[in-house]
Formats: structure tokens, sequence, C-alpha cells
């Protein structure tokens, strides 16, 4: 596939492969965006690459990491300065959690989706943000959940780093004000991708709230290329955000367990 890119117009997205990243590759296609797409399945990613390029007439670069590995995000980040490729829209959609008591749990499986949640995606935010600044133009979309409104047992880290990121992007978008640079905390809750196999939650109850990716992307990419700070998809979804503001914290928990459990 051609790698030539266009200045000032190519996004790179981490977790590409499959779910809202996925259908946030095609958006960024479709508006004519070149695309940096990674993920740990080259195969994937290769055929993502493949498709958009011949649809939209766009370029696209694959680059396969581990993003819970310490050191991907300065490897990513040096591997595009070799290419003399900037950076324009940094879409950090990767993530994953683990489901269970967490006393329960493997300590260094939390302790990686906690690098990927939290560490990778301030890293490369870290990295990437200076040269947005230095040209006064730039988009970050941090993709959080719902799940960062409320504490939530059976996925306790989860749920705390999704937190970290909500607060991280309002801050950080704060910070960035006047600089021509947003920041956007993208919060879709239950939506249907490989996340529920990957962390074993297919059957909790939250699953009958499921939004389907493809729509969940479409209105992610709205709000974000409009520059709102934060964007929550789906009626249901902005109402249980909001009525969480109101009610005792003991209650929110009880209510959060109540959905993250499975069914019978």
């Amino acid at each position: 596939m051609s790698v030539s890119y266009r200045a000032n117009r190519t996004a790179l997205i981490t977790g590409a492969s499959t779910g809202i990243g996925y259908e946030l590759a095609k958006l960024f296609a479709q508006d004519h965006y070149d695309v940096v797409l990674v993920a740990r399945n080259k195969p994937k990613l290769t055929q993502l690459a493949n498709e958009l390029t011949s649809r939209y007439g766009i370029s696209a670069k694959v680059i396969e990491k581990d993003l819970s590995k310490s050191s991907a995000p300065i490897e990513i980040y040096e591997e595009l300065e070799r290419a003399s490729l900037s950076i324009d829209i940094l879409v950090n959609n990767a993530g994953t959690g683990i489901y269970g008591l967490f006393s329960e749990s493997n300590l260094e499986e939390q302790l990686n989706a906690l690098q990927l949640n939290i560490m990778t995606l301030t890293s490369l935010t870290h990295l990437f943000l200076p040269s947005m600044i230095k040209s006064g133009k730039g988009k970050i979309l941090n993709v959080a959940s719902t799940a960062a409104f409320q504490p939530g047992p059976l996925m306790g880290c989860y749920f705390a780093s999704k937190a970290y990121v909500l607060f991280f992007s309002e801050a950080l978008a704060n910070e960035l004000r006047g600089s021509g640079v947003t920041v956007t905390a993208f919060c879709p809750g239950p939506t249907r991708t490989n996340f529920q196999s990957r962390t074993g939650t297919e059957d909790i109850r939250e699953s009958i709230m499921m939004m389907n990716a493809k729509s969940v992307a479409q209105i992610g990419y709205k709000g974000f290329m409009m520059g709102k700070t934060v964007v929550v998809p789906g009626l249901m979804n902005k109402i249980l955000v909001f009525l969480v503001r109101f009610f005792p914290r003991d209650l929110v928990t009880k209510v959060a367990r109540f959905f993250e459990e499975k069914v019978d």
C-alpha cells in the first residue's frame, strides 16, 4: 500500500483493529484523513488499511504494537519521527478490563490493564501534544466510558482507570484553552464489541443496554470534531450519568454492582 502522506491530515488511532476504534478509523478516512492504525492484530490492521486506501484514496500506516507494554508509546513516537510523519489527531481508544473480584484476580493482568488504560494513554498524549501546541492546531480524543462516573464492583480497576481518563481529559482541555488544541473525553456506555468476549462480560445485566459500535463511533466523532470536552452517546447513558450526581455514593455503587453481575 502507499505510504505517502498529505501534510496536516493524519490521525493516529489506537485499538483500531476492532470495535469503536475500527469504526472511528473508517470515519476519519471517509473525511479524507490519512491514518496510522495501531493494535496487536496486524492481519486485521492490514485488512482495514487496504480497505480504507482502496475505498477512500487515503494513505494508511500499520503499526503492530502491544500497548500494554511500557515501551510502546515511545516506540510508536520514534517510528513516526523516523518517517517524518506528524500527527494532527490522536485517538487514544485502546483499553481493556479484568472482570471478577479484585482479591481473586491476577495482579499482573490488572497492572497490564492499568498500563494500557492509563499510562499508555498519558504517555502518547504527552509525546504528541507539544507539536500540536506549536502548530496551533490539533485534536485529542481519549476514550473513557460511562464507567468513569461511578465505582464499579467486579471491575474496580477498569472503572477507576476510566475515571482517570475523564478527569485527565477535562483538566487538559482547560489547560489548552486558547491554544488551538482540543481534548475530548468520549464516554460510551455498554457497546457491543469484542470487549465482552475478552473480559468475560457477555452475560452481565448491563448487556441489555448495549449500543452498536458504529452508531457510538458516529456520535463520538461528531462531538469530537465539534471540539466538545465530554461526549456521552445515547439518551439512556446521558440520563444515568446525570442521575448519579444526586444519589448517595453507596447506592450508586450497589446499583453499579447489580448491572455488573452475571445473569443466572
